[in-house]
């Protein structure tokens, strides 16, 4: 490997080339404005796809493919209509919703029902049978705004909307109501998928705004019972082909050992899914180019992914996974940029049990590289579609941008192309080149 010397004034070329010729804001704004929101077996992903080859094509990287993989189609359909009835306060009040993705349909007439509030499993339990049967369950538990770390405060809520359906189905709801999971009181809805047990009833479930739901539960503490009226024209229908992109530059001592960038292709069908997760595969694809543009020839395979179907299935990086094993391919580091284009803050370390702990204190001296550019490494979680390469041993990574802003427009319709920092975005960028760049020159081996 270099010396330290070598490796600080490389990594400022990074930099450099990557603030002042970067390529991943104007991709970024073609993927948001041209190709637009891109949900799984859609017309926007395989547009997406398209445009996701073609780009890469021309990069002159060693290799440019597409990996088929069969992913689900759920169709939203007509606007969703969520109303309180007859209130004393607002009359027939609208409240701002979003089916859950994967939800059925409630049918042409809708569904009415009086309106359970709970905020706990532990009150869901309580109430029961007698207490839900008939009844559209409100989950009202909101993400916890006196965490930090945002997403711990996600995943602290999210339970409830991916599997709150069935939870409620079980006592008999007809059903479902669940508060976005964001923590500005907003009137955006944020979608998301579910998870049925097939054990209970499928029911119609759909997210409210944070706004919205504070309305409802400050309507039924005033007039206590209290009548919502649900349509939703949302289907499942059979799956469709689709592919994740993949480019490489194969590697000139170790090309059987892949240093692997990626992010999600798809995105929900709401807004541009620029944060969520256009900036990551844009950052991925600048990444190659970026090392690519100043000469750099890597010992190990270089790969950049875009994986499809994160939101609503995972087949993308479960497809890509299954493939890399029956190939005997070895992924040294897996690197995941999911969780939006925001300042850069650093990087989280994963992998199996038995070998994390000597994968991370190998990676943690060129912590000292980084932080001059604002970075510190951690060990934690890293990317939903690199998971299912954990079983082979190797670094999974995380990027983590500041997370502050994240869930503000994480699945909604604010997920917009002018929500995102031209700059922020190729700091990214430079910070994901400048780590698969020290970790490929250091030999980072088994």
């Amino acid at each position: 490997m270099p010396d330290n010397g070598e490796n600080a004034a490389f990594i400022r070329k990074i930099y450099d080339r990557a603030l002042t010729d970067g390529r991943c804001y104007p991709w970024l704004e073609h993927l948001s404005l041209k190709v637009g929101h891109r949900l799984s077996g859609s017309a926007g992903a395989e547009k997406a796809v398209n445009w996701a080859k073609a780009t890469l094509d021309t990069l002159g990287l060693d290799s440019v493919w597409l990996q088929p993989v069969m992913v689900p189609r759920w169709e939203r359909g007509d606007a969703e209509q969520v109303t309180v009835k007859g209130s004393k306060k607002y009359g027939d009040l609208r409240l701002n919703a979003l089916a859950l993705g994967g939800s059925v349909g409630t049918g042409q007439k809708g569904i009415s029902g009086e309106v359970v509030e709970v905020n706990s499993w532990e009150e869901l339990d309580k109430l029961n049978e007698r207490g839900i049967r008939g009844k559209i369950v409100f989950y009202n538990r909101p993400m916890d705004p006196t965490r930090i770390r945002t997403f711990e405060a996600y995943g602290g809520a999210v339970d409830q909307r991916v599997v709150g359906a069935s939870r409620a189905a079980k006592y008999g709801a007809v059903g479902v109501l669940v508060r976005s999971m964001g923590l500005a009181i907003d009137d955006f809805p944020h979608t998301g998928s579910l998870r049925y047990d097939s054990t209970y009833t499928l029911i119609p479930a759909a997210a409210i705004s944070t706004l919205a739901a504070e309305k409802l539960s400050a309507l039924l503490a005033e007039e206590g019972k209290t009548t919502v009226f649900m349509k939703m024209g949302c289907r499942t229908l059979p799956d469709v082909l689709s592919y994740n992109v993949i480019g490489e530059i194969r590697g000139a001592e170790h090309p059987e050992q892949v240093i692997l960038v990626g992010g999600h292709l798809d995105s929900w069908d709401v807004g541009h899914g620029a944060h969520d997760d256009g900036a990551g595969c844009t950052q991925s694809m600048d990444v190659l180019r970026l090392l690519k543009s100043l000469g750099y020839r890597p010992r190990h395979t270089l790969r950049c992914v875009l994986f499809m179907n994160e939101e609503n299935g995972l087949r993308g990086g479960r497809a890509y996974a299954e493939e890399a094993d029956k190939k005997g391919e070895f992924h040294l580091v897996a690197i995941e940029s999911d969780a939006g284009g925001f300042t850069p803050r650093g990087f989280h370390f994963d992998g199996d049990d038995a070998v994390i702990g000597r994968l991370f204190d190998a990676v943690k001296p060129y912590e000292a590289l980084l932080a001059p550019y604002g970075l510190q490494f951690a060990r934690g979680g890293s990317g939903a579609d690199i998971s299912p390469l954990k079983g082979q041993k190797g670094l999974l990574t995380g990027y983590l941008p500041d997370s502050q802003r994240y869930f503000d427009v994480h699945h909604t319709a604010a997920d917009t192309f002018d929500k995102v920092n031209k700059r922020e975005l190729e700091l990214g960028a430079a910070s994901m080149a400048a780590l698969v760049y020290l970790l490929d020159a250091a030999g980072f081996g088994r």
